[in-house]
């Protein structure tokens, strides 16, 4: 028998049952269309963070204090004190591959204007800082080289700073604030950045001369981080040894001693966090996975259910010639069409969610057209897998027998 014709008997016996193919393909639909949602936003997650990290600049170096202390657990923090100035000038003076470098000294606390007043952050910094993060000043002027060596008390404030110390709108310009009782002057007012991938507020920030932060607010040497940009991206890594050569001999360690400071390049950031998006959406790809497993499993139970109910008709057509394998592939094509309508449905789902998830969650999605091509493909696999048993059960069956049941 043509194979158009197997496909138009098929097609028949789902008619009769509507009903029951629709809730037959219910557990393939949710399936794909859970895989599909899910895949879009692991991708969008990834897409984001990358485009998120190469905003800070993809030639970023950050430099962390570490603990080595023996017999200990071994951990990076801003409560190690292993940084200092002595380190910032050895790497600008022995690291030629380092274009900018500036130390980071941050402390929380509230800031006051009046009877206004917000818990913030405060950064210590030099004007390198802003070009390694890519902080742009949008009113106003950046603190100078001068401002540093003089400890000035002068700042710039991020836009959440901003709403809350002056909420009637009026410029902070040459208004003169408190962080910790120690007054200063605003200079400058910083491009908004928005909330980043971590959730975090870039814009809760004060950002200050790392002097004035160490003499006047924290009173220590140390500072919490050192951040640094190599002349280009390729020059990363020779710029990532020339940090550790330089910073191992101003810390005065050993060949045998490990290192009391941790570097960290954009690249290393980026493969670690796409490495953990990818480990996640891979777990709830699988969960949502099972849902096609169900779905198949229906299939089979409603095949079984379709066959016992059509013995008769089995039977009569293979009295007037139906070959065994004709039975076969008009059952075969029945299941593999409850699967792929199944299929395109979820597919259809699946991309409308895609779509919907960031307008009403404000989640990043990415739909891939891998996961449409391989949503098909396990659908074909899933309606062939699970309708072949029953399929060779209703091409197996003795005609003679078939036309007596009842």
């Amino acid at each position: 028998m043509k194979i158009i014709n197997l496909v138009l008997l098929a097609m028949k016996a789902l008619q009769r049952n509507k009903l029951r193919a629709l809730l037959t393909m219910l557990g393939i639909i949710i399936g794909v269309a859970s895989v599909i949602t899910m895949m879009s936003i692991g991708e969008g997650s990834k897409q984001s963070i990358n485009a998120s990290l190469s905003s800070m600049g993809s030639n970023m170096i950050t430099i962390m204090p570490f603990s080595n202390e023996p017999g200990g657990a071994r951990l990076a923090g801003s409560s190690f004190k292993t940084l200092t100035i002595k380190d910032v000038n050895a790497l600008q003076k022995d690291a030629p591959h380092i274009a900018l470098i500036s130390p980071l000294a941050s402390s929380s606390g509230q800031s006051i204007n009046g009877a206004n007043n917000w818990p913030t952050t405060i950064q210590g910094v030099n004007p390198d800082y802003l070009e390694i993060r890519k902080l742009v000043v949008k009113d106003g002027i950046v603190f100078s080289d001068q401002d540093v060596r003089g400890s000035a008390k002068v700042c710039l404030l991020g836009k959440t700073v901003v709403d809350n110390l002056f909420p009637n709108g009026e410029s902070p310009l040459g208004k003169v604030i408190r962080f910790g009782g120690i007054p200063m002057q605003v200079i400058g007012v910083l491009v908004p950045k928005g909330t980043s991938n971590f959730g975090q507020d870039q814009d809760d920030v004060i950002i200050a001369p790392y002097t004035t932060i160490q003499k006047r607010v924290l009173s220590t040497i140390y500072f919490n981080q050192i951040y640094a940009s190599a002349v280009t991206e390729s020059a990363s890594d020779d710029a990532v040894k020339e940090v550790n050569t330089a910073l191992r001999i101003t810390h005065r360690l050993r060949d045998n001693q490990d290192n009391d400071f941790q570097v960290r390049t954009q690249a290393e950031l980026m493969t670690m966090l796409n490495s953990t998006s990818s480990m996640m959406t891979a777990l709830l790809t699988a969960v949502a996975s099972i849902s096609l497993v169900i779905g198949g499993i229906g299939i089979m139970n409603i095949m079984y259910v379709s066959v016992t109910e059509r013995t008769r008709e089995i039977g009569l057509r293979m009295s007037i010639g139906a070959r065994g394998v004709d039975i076969l592939l008009q059952f075969l094509i029945e299941a593999v069409m409850i699967s792929i309508t199944g299929g395109v449905i979820g597919v259809v789902l699946g991309i409308s969610a895609a779509i919907i998830i960031p307008n009403m969650l404000n989640w990043p999605t990415v739909i891939s057209e891998s996961s449409i091509v391989i949503s098909f493909l396990v659908c074909a696999v899933t309606g062939i897998f699970f309708g072949y048993y029953p399929a060779l059960k209703a091409s197996g069956l003795d005609p003679i027998e078939a036309l007596r049941y009842e």
